[in-house]
């Protein structure tokens, strides 16, 4: 199958939804704390979805 858009992917599609989970669950005020580890968590995990975005965009397979 031949993807259009990288709204397509099936990885994509997954990626979105562990960055929506991690956020939900990064709503704890025990992560809130010093250090940053909220934010840190929430950037880390929306980071796949981008990733997968950029790599779809190149148009190849492997990495240069």
């Amino acid at each position: 199958m031949k993807y259009e858009r990288f709204e397509e992917l099936p990885a994509w599609k997954a990626a979105l939804g562990l960055g929506l989970k991690v956020f939900s669950f990064t709503e704890d005020r025990a992560l809130n704390g010093p250090g940053d580890l909220r934010d840190q968590l929430r950037r880390a995990a929306f980071s796949v979805s981008n990733n997968i975005a950029e790599g779809f965009e190149r148009g190849t397979t492997g990495d240069r």
